[in-house]
């Protein structure tokens, strides 16, 4: 894994790829790189506007590339049945699960959780499960998710997954990254245990610390100027760019001999660096936690997934 880049990802020729919030930051670097060689990738955005712009550039950068835009709200799960019902493909190979919100001031979604955990973790919980039989129809796919290094500021609160007693900007964007990296610990269990389901794999990533615009966005919301002004030299400063930010995940997603339920972020004290086997904090390894937080979860978005899967 030493020394891992763009240049050792797999051909990827006749693969199709979903890759969530992919107008900029992370995602767009994902979406090119996947393009590069060869899979047919769908730039899943918010805004279309945006998505369009995305793949305009894209084409700019890599003229051959197979992409397209489609609208995708994962705060709003009409959006994301909508999606995910429109997707014109049987199969589909690479999930990447990208988008992300982080230390917004309180608000909540079209659904009524808060935006953090509403985006982060169950927007993309009902994505994943109303795509899975595309996904088992597509030999050794792979469901990335991203999580965060910081996700150790704080664990998932089964008694307040919806951050309502208490509300604090970092603490629920923590929970979101812990809730995502349980969520890949009890997919891949669940797969695992499945006849046909087991070549199928889960697995998360984290960038460290990269310049995605995320850093900005909550201070920009709130027009709390110097603390924008501050996130904006710590990205120049400290961050890697999106192109190094972006490698833990694309080696998670195209890499051989990438394990189930495993976790990659960058070599030098997760913050920086070459792809490598990422710490986690030890809740996200907790099955009755997980098993807890599927089951809430299939209740608030509806999104059941035994009764998709064939």
């Amino acid at each position: 894994m030493t020394g891992w880049n763009t240049g050792d990802i797999p051909d990827l020729d006749g693969r199709v790829a979903v890759v969530t919030g992919a107008n900029g930051g992370l995602g767009y670097v994902i979406a090119r790189e996947l393009a590069r060689k060869g899979a047919s990738v769908v730039l899943a955005c918010r805004s279309a506007e945006r998505g369009s712009a995305a793949v305009e550039r894209l084409l700019d950068e890599v003229p051959a590339a197979a992409v397209e835009p489609a609208r995708l709200d994962l705060g709003d799960l009409a959006s994301v049945r909508e999606f995910a019902y429109g997707l014109p493909y049987e199969r589909v190979d690479l999930l990447v699960n990208n988008a992300g919100v982080m230390a917004l001031p309180h608000s909540t979604t079209t659904d009524g959780f808060e935006t953090q955990f509403g985006v982060n973790h169950l927007g993309h919980f009902a994505l994943t499960g109303l795509l899975l039989p595309s996904l088992l129809a597509a030999p050794g796919a792979r469901i990335v998710t991203v999580s965060s290094l910081l996700h150790v500021l704080a664990n998932v609160d089964p008694r307040d997954l919806n951050n309502v007693r208490r509300y604090g900007r970092w603490t629920a964007y923590a929970r979101s990254k812990s809730a995502n990296l349980l969520f890949t610990h009890e997919l891949a269990r669940r797969l695992a245990g499945r006849e046909g389901a087991s070549d199928v794999r889960a697995v998360a990533a984290h960038p460290g610390y990269a310049e995605t615009g995320l850093s900005t966005a909550g201070p920009r919301a709130e027009g709390r100027r110097l603390a924008e002004r501050l996130a904006r030299l710590g990205n120049r400063v400290v961050a890697q760019s999106p192109e190094a930010g972006a490698l833990p995940v694309l080696y998670a997603a195209t890499a051989p001999g990438v394990p189930s339920d495993s976790f990659t972020g960058p070599s030098f004290a997760m913050w920086r660096g070459a792809p490598a086997p990422s710490w986690r904090a030890s809740w996200t390894t907790d099955d009755a936690m997980g098993e807890r937080l599927w089951a809430a979860s299939e209740r608030l978005t509806g999104v059941i997934y035994e009764s998709l899967l064939p």
